[in-house]
């Protein structure tokens, strides 16, 4: 297969930073999109796993699955979309399109494995494949999303990730005006949780450690903050809530807010991955049929009616734009939760280097 040598960012080993790679990209089939990469979000998962914070990652592996580009090249077979328009790529670019999964828009949960952006296999290069801090990527038309024009296209890179890993539980809980949402965590996917529960029309509270983020959560759309360390506050905010969505990325303890649920409630692990630590107590569970659940992204459909409401709202993600070569500064930043409340590469700064 004809492929094309690009430039990227990436690591070619757990301790090591990124830096300047090249890398090949297959050259367009009939049913390819390839995209020039104008804003890459960066993510908490391409932080673990440039690191093998997982234990999976095969090197080189170049990061992102937060993307959005414009339209520079087309298959014969193509009909979505053409040369010139602005389109986005999220975590997916492939699956195996024939599991119950699948045909039910599920594809982040492929019986057969999805495939990645990057640190997926790509079958027509058999290689991993490589993701957005690049200087283009081609893909299947099938996993290419429409980017509304009205919206900041930097500001929307981040919606591919945090947006729909929060977009995805709202909808499948049927959120709405009369529903009673809390977000545990402020950051990345926090702000968007919060965001998109408030366009829906819930009536939205979040839960934090300090007083520090009322001001900041209200801002985006918050009616009422409660702080998690004060027992009166959560004390009288037993049996309140339809629905939690918990962003926390580390570990922490969940039956505090398990308790905060009403009768049929529903908490949603979005954030952290591994083993409970300290165990969840289950009577509060048993004695209101309250449920723990976990959600992972969202299928290709459900990103696009996502960008589509935020389209229509005005929404985007919080950000700071920054340089290529800046993103091993942005990794340590945001260990430090030190940015509100996503980065953002231009990708200038890459093509110019």
């Amino acid at each position: 297969m004809k492929t094309k040598n690009v430039k990227a960012y990436g690591t070619v080993a757990a301790d090591a930073d990124l830096k300047p790679l090249q890398i090949d990209r297959r050259e367009v089939l009939a049913k390819d999109i390839e995209i020039d990469i104008m804003y890459c979000g960066v993510c908490h998962s391409d932080l673990h796993f440039a690191r093998n914070d997982w234990e999976m990652t095969e090197y080189p592996v170049v990061p992102g699955h937060e993307i959005v580009g414009k339209v520079t090249n087309i298959g014969s077979g193509v009909s979505k979309y053409k040369v010139g328009d602005i389109v986005a790529v999220g975590c997916l670019v492939d699956s195996c399109r024939t599991c119950n999964n699948c045909k039910a828009d599920l594809e982040q949960y492929c019986s057969n494995g999805w495939v990645g952006t990057y640190g997926g296999y790509d079958k027509h290069l058999d290689a991993n494949t490589h993701g957005g801090y690049s200087d283009m990527i081609v893909v299947d038309e099938d996993f290419v999303l429409s980017v509304p024009e009205n919206l900041d296209f930097a500001g929307i890179a981040p919606v591919l990730c945090a947006g729909i890993t929060t977009w995805s539980p709202l909808r499948h809980w049927n959120v709405d005006k009369d529903s009673k949402v809390a977000v545990v965590g402020l950051g990345g996917l926090g702000h968007m949780a919060i965001k998109l529960a408030h366009a829906l029309g819930a009536h939205v509270t979040l839960f934090s450690r300090s007083t520090n983020k009322i001001v900041d959560a209200k801002a985006l759309g918050a009616d009422d903050v409660i702080i998690s360390t004060d027992e009166s506050q959560m004390e009288k905010a037993m049996g309140k809530f339809d629905l939690i969505l918990d962003t926390v990325p580390y570990e922490h303890d969940f039956n505090p807010y398990i308790s905060t649920l009403n009768t049929n409630g529903t908490l949603v692990i979005l954030g952290y991955l591994g083993p409970l630590d300290p165990p969840v107590v289950t009577v509060p569970m048993i004695m209101g049929r309250k449920s723990m659940a976990g959600s992972l992204i969202g299928g290709i459909a459900e990103t696009q009616e996502l960008l589509d409401f935020c389209g229509k709202h005005n929404i985007t993600s919080d950000i700071e734009v920054i340089n290529m070569h800046e993103i091993n500064e942005a990794y340590e930043r945001m260990l430090k939760s030190d940015v509100k409340y996503r980065f953002v590469i231009d990708m200038k700064s890459l093509k110019e280097s």
